[in-house]
């Protein structure tokens, strides 16, 4: 069963479905027929439309994508790590419920997210969360070796940009969830839990 309707999702003024500008309301009822249910996120930043553009307008150009040696999947490991290390409770449980779906692994969100290091990851995986972490965690540490580390692992300059801007996207995102106390939907605590034979 989801959070009750009337159960807060932020600290701030949530928009009604009736309230939304249509565009916003079109990309929600496209998400809630895909999903089977709206992510709070995409409520509780509604209230601030230009800004909830920009937000999800970024995350898109970062987040559907693949590229050879950064995968949609390695994009949301990404933000699995570097959340976990910034205490996101939101964005720990709502991407890894899409880690699960798309490694089709009911296990590995879970180990990233408690640590990474133990987690059956591969070498040029390894290098690309310990290199977005130190970005999330001690930005002013990144120099131009963990940019060779990341060449050297076979991400290519556009890859390279990704990685960090995903790090930069989700510090964003982890303080805004934490700003407004978002808690996750229930529904995405069982995405991905059991294999489909």
């Amino acid at each position: 069963m989801s959070r009750a309707a009337n159960e807060a999702i932020s600290r701030f003024p949530v928009p009604g479905p009736d309230d939304l500008p249509a565009d916003l309301a079109e990309r929600i009822a496209e998400v809630a027929d895909k999903s089977g249910f709206v992510p709070n996120i995409f409520r509780a930043l509604a209230w601030r439309p230009v800004e909830w553009r920009a937000f999800f307008d970024y995350h898109d150009a970062l987040m559907d994508k693949n590229s050879p040696a950064l995968s949609k999947a390695d994009r949301e490991l990404i933000v699995v790590v570097t959340s976990a290390a910034n205490d996101c409770l939101y964005c720990v449980v709502a991407h890894g419920a899409i880690v699960r779906i798309r490694t089709r692994d009911p296990q590995l969100a879970d180990q990233v997210a408690v640590d990474w290091r133990k987690a059956p990851l591969s070498v040029s995986q390894r290098v690309m969360l310990e290199v977005a972490l130190l970005l999330a965690t001690d930005p002013a540490a990144v120099g131009p070796e963990h940019l060779e580390r990341l060449s050297a692992a076979g991400f290519s300059q556009d890859d390279i940009w990704d990685i960090g801007s995903i790090a930069a996207l989700f510090a964003l995102s982890n303080r805004l969830a934490h700003w407004a106390a978002v808690p996750p939907n229930d529904e995405f605590y069982l995405l991905g839990r059991v294999r489909r034979e």
